[in-house]
């Protein structure tokens, strides 16, 4: 399962939850505001950047930070999911 983080006022994690979504792809979510050491996460993937959304699937990360649904199926692909799975 993919797991998102992210904060309540981001507009790209809004998008991004959204595509997923219309994908069929389930996630989880993880508030980066109220969970340090999900902050702490973020920050280590991203290279010293608390960039949100960030997206977690087995080893792969990336920020989903200027979301854009290309951005997505091109990172959907190179970890290797496809629409509707888990």
């Amino acid at each position: 399962m993919i797991t998102m983080y992210t904060t309540s006022w981001c507009p790209d994690c809004h998008a991004a939850k959204q595509a997923l979504a219309t994908l069929g792809l389930p996630f989880q979510e993880i508030n980066i505001e109220q969970d340090p050491s999900a902050a702490e996460l973020v920050m280590k993937v991203n290279n010293g950047k608390r960039s949100v959304p960030t997206l977690v699937y087995g080893e792969h990360a990336a920020s989903m930070s200027r979301f854009s649904i290309s951005k997505l199926r091109a990172w959907i692909e190179q970890v290797g999911l496809q629409s509707g799975q888990q």
